[in-house]
């Protein structure tokens, strides 16, 4: 039979590169959306990624039970993915009550649904990184305690632990990845990376003059988005439900980062690179580095592109789109 996939947040990022997997794979994939009247707009990653009419869509929102149910009873699926989130940290101190709402309280709407609709299906929930927050060791892994320093890793770190509740409490398949920063040519706009290569590629153009970023100083452990979402699928493949970190297992800068774009397109970091201490954030995290040593061993899982391929594909995407 025709596996069935749900996907929660299927217009963000790895949703879009998530659908692309599993309907390889031959899956059926259906997806939650929120209504808007952005519509065509927030859906552009399903269409630029090439599946936009290869999968079914649904009106709803994590913080809506009962549309939840409904979709859930719709479509039985086999396997969930959780995606869903105000996933944009600096927006999280402006919205912390969203946030909580969505990014917490929606993961047990989900679960929730499931218990409900479909308690054989298997479910996972996208932890963050971010939930180490000031790192209690300079290594992550699994069993590193946790110390989230924004709403959006407080929000994310409840998420984590309710589907971690749910699994040993109602005998759920529910696994979390704890996922360090991982990014593409599908990554929002205001996230550092894409700031970063749409930046250099307008600073190339001559359509911008300089690129305003805050510490520059951080450290993170970058992927990119199509290896991860293996990761997810992986998972859920197993006997045993289980949380895994995925990371590269290397960090880096975000001026190291920036280097990356600004040399790939011959540019001079020190001209065109400017420091705004309002893009500080009131809690910084300084340093994340992903032990992804479990996923290797029990998932077979590792990472396949570097950060620099990464960075270098990003801003060749935006140069084309800033062309057309």
């Amino acid at each position: 039979m025709t596996k069935r996939a749900l996907i929660t947040g299927i217009s963000g990022q790895d949703g879009a590169y998530l659908s692309k997997f599993l309907l390889d794979k031959g899956y059926e994939v259906y997806g939650i959306v929120r209504r808007s009247s952005h519509r065509g707009v927030d859906n552009h990653r399903l269409l630029w990624i090439g599946v936009w009419d290869k999968v079914k869509l649904f009106d709803g929102d994590l913080g809506d039970l009962s549309s939840l149910m409904r979709i859930v009873n719709e479509v039985m699926p086999d396997e969930v993915y959780n995606l869903a989130a105000q996933s944009f940290v600096t927006s999280s101190w402006q919205q912390p009550i969203l946030t909580a709402n969505i990014t917490a309280i929606g993961v047990t709407n989900m679960l929730e649904a499931l218990r409900s609709a479909k308690p054989d299906a298997r479910f996972y929930q996208a932890s963050s990184s971010e939930m180490f927050g000031l790192i209690q060791e300079s290594v992550q892994s699994e069993t590193t305690p946790f110390y989230p320093r924004s709403p959006y890793a407080v929000a994310k770190l409840y998420g984590h632990w309710i589907t971690v509740n749910y699994r040993e409490s109602y005998n759920i398949h529910a696994s979390s990845g704890i996922l360090f920063n991982h990014e593409s040519p599908l990554r929002g706009a205001e996230f550092v990376t894409r700031k970063v290569t749409t930046a250099a590629a307008m600073i190339k153009l001559g359509l911008q003059s300089e690129l305003k970023l805050g510490n520059i100083d951080a450290k993170r452990d970058w992927g990119h988005a199509r290896d991860y979402v293996e990761a997810m699928w992986l998972m859920l493949q197993q006997d045993r439900p289980d949380d895994y970190v995925i990371a590269t297992g290397k960090t880096t800068t975000v001026r190291d980062m920036c280097k990356i774009a600004m040399d790939y397109l011959e540019l001079d970091f020190d001209k065109f690179v400017k420091i705004d201490p309002d893009l500080y954030r009131p809690a910084e995290v300084d340093i994340l580095l992903g032990d992804p040593s479990k996923a290797k061993a029990k998932l077979g899982w590792e990472p396949s592109i570097t950060l620099e391929d990464m960075i270098r594909e990003m801003v060749d995407a935006d140069l084309e789109r800033l062309k057309k």
